[in-house]
């Protein structure tokens, strides 16, 4: 049977850089999804953002919560993505480059150091530091001694934080007058934030989507947008937003939105 053949049910696919509580996160989002869309479905947890979107294309997902340099990928060969997460009031974001407290790296004092990143896909946690690093005059391969992909901020944060990497990057809200800079540490490890501090922060990009498979029903579309577009008015639903998506609420994602990211996806290369 082909993988875009109609089903009775909806299969969501989560991003593997939730964590250790990715699963619980998942049941958490399939059963809201459930009771919302009046369907079985089927939530997922991708083992890296290649998989993500490589089931995305390939019809066996019908959606995914993906990275904005994912999103970019398969939006440039014909997937609509059709929500963007707000938080903190922005639809966009940036990185964080970070460090121990108490150890001696600096910008200036990156060369032999350790790196530990997410993926080689994550906007937040590679991406975008990488871009940041080579405007900056300085290219990572010949800067760090050392580079290991972790598969989530969790897994990069615990590595610095016991000496095994120097440093590593994380998502940050969008920079705001009058608002003190900030980062996702807070969210992505609260009991240890405080073990962190800043190397510096980079450009900002879109924030992550919801990208559909070109094979899914427009009715389905339809309803998914709805489900996603209400989370914000109820309290289950601002939980999933908190606890699965990281953000505030959705936004309809314009047509084509991730096109900046281009040149980010290049300076990776």
């Amino acid at each position: 049977m082909s993988a875009r053949t109609t089903r009775s049910h909806v299969r969501f696919a989560l991003p593997s850089s939730l964590g250790p509580d990715a699963p619980a996160r998942a049941a958490q989002l399939q059963a809201h999804l459930e009771a919302a869309l009046g369907r079985d479905a089927e939530v997922t947890v991708a083992t890296t953002y290649e998989q993500l979107a490589r089931e995305l294309l390939a019809g066996k997902v019908d959606a995914a919560w993906a990275p904005p340099f994912v999103c970019a990928r398969i939006e440039a060969m014909g997937v609509r993505v059709v929500a963007r997460g707000v938080r903190n009031g922005a639809s966009t974001y940036r990185a964080a480059l970070v460090a121990k407290v108490g150890s001696s790296v600096t910008l200036d004092t990156l060369k032999g150091t350790t790196a530990a990143w997410s993926d080689r896909d994550s906007v937040g946690g590679y991406l975008l530091p990488m871009a940041w690093l080579r405007d900056k005059g300085l290219d990572a391969a010949r800067t760090f001694a050392h580079q290991e992909f972790l598969g989530s901020y969790r897994n990069a944060l615990e590595a610095v934080l016991e000496g095994k990497a120097d440093v590593t990057s994380v998502f940050a809200p969008a920079a705001r007058a009058g608002v003190p800079d900030q980062t996702g540490l807070a969210e992505l490890w609260p009991e240890q934030q405080h073990q962190f501090r800043v190397l510096g922060y980079t450009e900002e990009a879109p924030n992550d989507g919801v990208a559909v498979s070109m094979g899914v029903a427009s009715a389905v579309v339809t309803d998914l947008e709805k489900t996603l577009l209400s989370l914000q008015h109820t309290p289950a639903g601002a939980a999933i937003l908190r606890d699965c998506f990281h953000a505030d609420k959705f936004e309809l994602a314009p047509r084509m939105g991730y096109r900046a990211l281009y040149r980010v996806a290049l300076a990776s290369l």
